[in-house]
């Protein structure tokens, strides 16, 4: 639960909609729901800001949408990374979506999305990573905005493009290969970039180690670097800079 929800909840117990029973009914799992093979933890987003999100590979398909439906249940949202077409076809929530290039599932309400977050990819085989990101960044509660495909092998697609920039409170690069976009990114404009490195690449690429430590040596100052693949918490930090800058 967040804090407009438990704000709420205290407004309907106030107000006499509920009694104190059905106010305790919805408190009960908090501060986490044990549940044998996992402890839901329910109080996430009160301290933090952003609700336990699911990491659905590794997990038993059937531990994954336990899991989720718990975690629905209890705030009418969910957010699942890393997730098969299985968990969402036996998750059976209503409005729930499924995308299979980076193989997220959100569902829940729609929350209002200020500020702006934009996120770059440099290639198209960077898109999972990237749209992993942006539907994380999304589903938090920014705006964001994508461009795909302008890494330096062809750098007049990225100049061709410069005003995407105008307006934006941070931008996430995604690049794979030898992972030169972001410093390009980031000496052309005064945002704060966050920067992921992708296991997209030939042998000495070596998984993404490569882009990663182009990366994390570039003489350009203001850039982050998440971990390879890491386009989840490239999302979230992407989205608690923007609250940080008033957009919440």
């Amino acid at each position: 639960m967040d804090k407009e929800a438990i704000k709420a909840l205290l407004v309907s117990l106030q107000n006499g909609q509920i009694n104190v029973d059905d106010a305790l009914d919805k408190l009960k799992h908090l501060p986490y729901e044990d549940i044998e093979f996992a402890k839901i933890d329910h109080h996430r987003h009160l301290r933090g800001g952003i609700a336990e999100v699911i990491y659905g590979e590794g997990k038993k398909t059937e531990e994954a949408i336990e899991i989720a439906r718990r975690i629905y249940k209890m705030s009418g949202r969910v957010l699942i990374t890393r997730a098969s077409r299985e968990i969402y076809d036996g998750l059976q929530i209503e409005g729930a979506r499924y995308y299979p290039n980076s193989r997220i599932i959100e569902a829940g309400d729609e929350r209002k999305k200020p500020g702006r977050i934009v996120v770059v990819s440099a290639g198209t085989a960077d898109i999972p990573v990237s749209e992993e990101a942006s539907v994380t960044a999304s589903f938090l509660g920014s705006n964001v905005e994508t461009m795909n495909d302008v890494g330096v092998a062809g750098l007049h697609r990225l100049l061709n493009n410069m005003g995407v920039f105008e307006g934006a409170t941070v931008v996430i690069v995604v690049a794979g290969m030898e992972g030169a976009l972001p410093s390009v990114v980031g000496a052309l404009i005064d945002k704060p970039v966050i920067a992921v490195p992708t296991s997209v690449g030939y042998g000495t690429s070596l998984g993404g180690l490569t882009p990663m430590f182009a990366m994390l040596n570039s003489c350009v100052p203001g850039i982050a670097v998440m971990n390879i693949d890491n386009g989840f918490g490239a999302g979230c930090l992407a989205h608690k800079i923007n609250i940080l800058a008033g957009h919440d």
